[in-house]
């Protein structure tokens, strides 16, 4: 599960500078950093077309186009890996290509720490780069305003070893030799696509207990992400 990430320290051109392709790749991207981000919000999400790479805010909660409202999208902001493909509120979108990369400097699990209790952690690339999440993402139309909305969800898998101890399962993230084929760029069919959907490498990965004020989002503030002091055993 991943129900609640922040925003890179930066996603700016500069920092951007590994996922770029081209030179006509571009980023509409222009919101400042948030620290507790949940479902439904804006985060920035990375697709391809033609080769062009573009970032853009979308709704975090995918709206299936066929959907009369928007009220599904806060039970939509993860996919599962095994039923991304089947599932009917995905599956339009798996099987148009319309897969995206949200990009997130981190995000965060609580560990049940005692009954009624549970601690939360941040978990992040160990190298403190941009952590690119696989996902999937759709076009909605409001029946009522006729304006279009972009929203869009992460696809979940089993947990590795750094995160079983805090929960059992995390989004998928994707090392830069996948990026182009999950985003189109280079052929693949469903059994490929799907075999990326896997644990990323403990290694590459870290985590952290971090203050319990991260469980109400209207805390957003930059010392949500910092370490903080716990009984050993919750570590």
């Amino acid at each position: 599960m991943c129900g609640r990430i922040f925003d890179p320290d930066e996603v700016s051109e500069t920092k951007l500078n590994p996922f770029r392709r081209r030179a006509g790749d571009y980023w509409l991207w222009k919101m400042p950093r948030r620290f507790n981000v949940p479902p439904t919000m804006p985060v920035p999400a990375m697709t391809s077309k033609d080769g062009v790479r573009t970032v853009e805010p979308m709704r975090w909660g995918l709206i299936p186009s066929w959907a009369k409202d928007m009220k599904g999208g806060f039970s939509t902001f993860n996919a599962r890996a095994d039923t991304v493909d089947s599932k009917a509120s995905f599956r339009s979108a798996w099987k148009a290509g319309r897969r995206c990369l949200v990009l997130a400097g981190g995000f965060f699990e609580w560990r049940r720490a005692g009954i009624g209790d549970k601690q939360p952690f941040a978990i992040a690339m160990g190298n403190h780069q941009i952590m690119p999440l696989a996902g999937l993402w759709e076009s909605w139309k409001d029946p009522q305003t006729g304006e279009w909305l972009k929203s869009c969800t992460v696809i979940t898998t089993e947990a590795n070893e750094l995160m079983a101890p805090i929960h059992d399962r995390m989004p998928v993230v994707l090392g830069e030799e996948d990026w182009a084929r999950w985003l189109g760029e280079e052929p693949a069919n469903d059994n490929e696509l799907k075999a990326l959907l896997k644990p990323f490498a403990s290694a590459r990965m870290a985590a952290w207990p971090v203050d319990k004020k991260v469980g109400n989002v209207k805390n957003d503030l930059p010392e949500l992400i910092d370490r903080v002091a716990v009984q050993a055993s919750l570590i």
